[in-house]
């Protein structure tokens, strides 16, 4: 086995994945490296709630990233309602950090506009035509071939991809088999329950994430998480590499501005 392998770095991981398990591993006192991806989708609902440009999509992108977020995450909805496809083509012109576009991936139009921006990652979300908010992984069980042909379809393109998946070490251990770079959490059911059991909330999601580590996917996550249940779940979930967050977000600005809340949630992920 090689020295890699036996520190539980896959060669299938992306180079982000890799460098930053070989870093952590080598170093325990390695600050931890988990990364804000801020979800803007709820800037284009306000913009578009009133049609024009205000609030202005890619200058809220461009002070996320100066305000300290290490990622922008936008996910586009055949009806355009918030995202529209234009605002992913404008995005990826200006924005020096990871560009992470959800969605979709049974929709030829959403392929088309991956394909044609190469973001630094893909997350595939298996939605429903006019769903308003994702509410479950994939069945990487039943979709693995087809997860499998996609996968390399980004792949061959440069784009690392992941899967949102339910915290179900099956749905993780087939989502390897798919070739995929990484997995994201979704985490509503630990958000729902968090203020009741926290450690029974997380234990899934712990499981989940050691699975993840063992058949060498790296983790990212995903919904729901905001100031009150992200400390904990950053704390408790090993490998955690990337949490894309918006609506949260979004609603604490309104009382916070926009700089200090992004600075709260890097601290909630730095604690």
């Amino acid at each position: 086995m090689r020295p890699l392998q036996r520190a539980g770095i896959s060669e299938n991981m992306d180079s982000e994945t890799r460098k930053i398990k070989y870093i952590c591993r080598n170093n325990q006192k390695f600050i931890k490296m988990t990364k804000l991806s801020v979800n803007i989708n709820k800037i284009a609902t306000l913009r578009n709630s009133r049609g024009g440009n205000v609030p202005n999509l890619l200058s809220v992108a461009l002070d996320c990233e100066r305000f300290g977020a290490q990622g922008i995450t936008v996910h586009p909805r055949p009806d355009e309602r918030h995202i529209r496809y234009q605002d992913v083509y404008d995005l990826k012109a200006e924005i020096a950090t990871e560009f992470n576009i959800e969605g979709n991936c049974q929709e030829q139009k959403f392929i088309d506009l991956v394909l044609a921006n190469k973001p630094t990652q893909v997350t595939l979300v298996p939605d429903a035509l006019g769903q308003i908010t994702s509410n479950h992984g994939w069945d990487t069980i039943t979709n693995k071939r087809y997860l499998q042909e996609t996968v390399k379809r980004f792949k061959d393109q440069g784009i690392r991809v992941s899967i949102f998946v339910d915290p179900d070490e099956q749905m993780i251990e087939a989502a390897a088999e798919t070739g995929t770079d990484r997995v994201e959490l979704y985490t509503e059911s630990y958000a729902t329950n968090y203020t009741t059991d926290a450690q029974k909330a997380i234990e899934p999601y712990v499981k989940a994430a050691q699975k993840a580590q063992q058949v060498g996917l790296g983790l990212n996550a995903g919904h729901d998480l905001d100031l009150n249940n992200l400390s904990y779940f950053s704390k408790h979930i090993p490998g955690l590499l990337e949490v894309s967050i918006g609506h949260a977000l979004i609603a604490d600005a309104l009382y916070l501005g926009l700089p200090e809340t992004i600075e709260h949630y890097l601290a909630a992920l730095r604690s």
